[in-house]
């Protein structure tokens, strides 16, 4: 295997030679380093350092980037672990290199899982996470960390894929990022509560071409039973941009009130919040001294984090004003006239054109065309 030299966050490490000439060279590699994942490394190092975390446990480690970044940018106990020999491998090397006192460990992580508990397990799996989330809340004592790169079944691309995996019901609309993360954030629910455990969303995002969790693992039945009531579905009129939502556990039936179509469910869903405010403040004020390449962009999507109402769906306000036939005016102005009639209304963190509001539709229309008014 060729290495070549690698740079991410405080660490220098080896990772394999690519073929820059394929349209996606990391997958030409015999041990996979996806270097657009770089910000949602950047993300879990620092909100490891804002709770702070112990013994972590990277249950996929490939090339051991993140777990050694945890080990010398925290300085907790750390364990990597991988079932392919050529990646324990070179994670033992760049561990060498670096003289940094990680474990490594070389065995399937559901076998792992269920022989052993760390305090904080992160899951990052190529693709679907949902083959390992049993044993890895089995296997987590605290903080559970999460990320899903099928975003297809998901956000509702390939809706029966997202139905075997995740039993839930997606819909390939202009939101999705947000449903998918939510339809994600849910399953690990209604997973976890089934022993007895809940769940409670520390940073949650979804960027580019994957969904990333950050939670908190309660134990006993009454927080598994909050976890539940935090469950729910977004209501999607098939024919009208009209849309809310609904807890329980059965999707409600409903029709239209704009054009009396019945509503369509998608969910079941986490219909809570799906970030802790004061963890992110401190993740918030933790990025200004990182030093890191991205770190100007992780600021952003941290404060749109932070700026975000818990409302389970966002409208995105071009197509609004599309369907309205409006020409809308600058975003913010938007959400100044929806503040000034008493409205809740903010940016989100799924796009630039994502607005968040609980402002009725009629209300919606009346802001964006504003400047036809004055």
């Amino acid at each position: 295997m060729e290495y070549v030299w690698a740079e991410e966050g405080n660490l220098k490490f080896l990772i394999p030679a690519t073929d820059p000439a394929l349209p996606f060279p990391p997958g030409s590699a015999p041990v996979f380093f996806n270097p657009r994942m770089e910000l949602a490394r950047d993300a879990t190092v620092l909100i490891a350092k804002a709770l702070p975390v112990s013994r972590y446990l990277d249950a996929m480690g490939a090339t051991g980037v993140r777990g050694l970044r945890i080990a010398k940018e925290c300085g907790v106990p750390v364990a990597i672990n991988d079932r392919d020999p050529e990646a324990v491998s070179l994670v033992l090397r760049n561990r060498d290199v670096l003289g940094l006192p990680v474990e490594v460990t070389s065995s399937d992580a559901n076998a792992l899982l269920s022989e052993r508990t760390f305090e904080t397990v992160d899951i990052d799996p190529f693709g679907s996470p949902a083959p390992f989330l049993d044993s890895a809340i089995r296997g987590c004592g605290r903080f559970l960390f999460v990320t899903a790169t099928d975003t297809a079944p998901l956000c509702g691309a390939h809706r029966n894929a997202g139905i075997r995996r995740y039993f839930a019901s997606a819909m390939n609309n202009e939101y999705h990022a947000e449903t998918g993360l939510r339809i994600l954030l849910g399953f690990v629910a209604r997973e976890a509560a089934r022993y007895d455990r809940g769940v409670e969303p520390l940073f949650c995002f979804s960027r580019e071409h994957y969904c990333r969790l950050h939670v908190r693992l309660l134990r006993g039945a009454a927080s598994a039973d909050r976890s539940c009531r935090a469950m729910g579905y977004v209501l999607q009129c098939p024919s009208c941009i009209y849309r809310t939502h609904a807890a329980g556990v059965l999707p409600p039936q409903g029709e239209c009130p704009y054009c009396g179509k019945p509503l369509v469910p998608i969910g079941p869903l986490w219909t809570g919040p799906l970030q802790d405010r004061d963890v992110l403040v401190r993740v918030s004020e933790l990025v200004p001294g990182s030093g890191y390449r991205l770190s100007a962009r992780l600021q952003k999507l941290v404060d749109a984090c932070l700026g975000e109402l818990d409302i389970p769906f966002h409208y995105d306000y071009h197509r609004v004003a599309r369907y309205f036939r409006v020409s809308p005016p600058p975003i913010e102005r938007v959400i100044d006239s929806l503040r000034g009639c008493g409205y809740a209304a903010s940016r989100a963190h799924f796009s630039g054109t994502a607005i968040k509001t609980d402002a009725p539709l009629s209300a919606l229309r009346d802001a964006l065309a504003g400047d036809r008014r004055d």
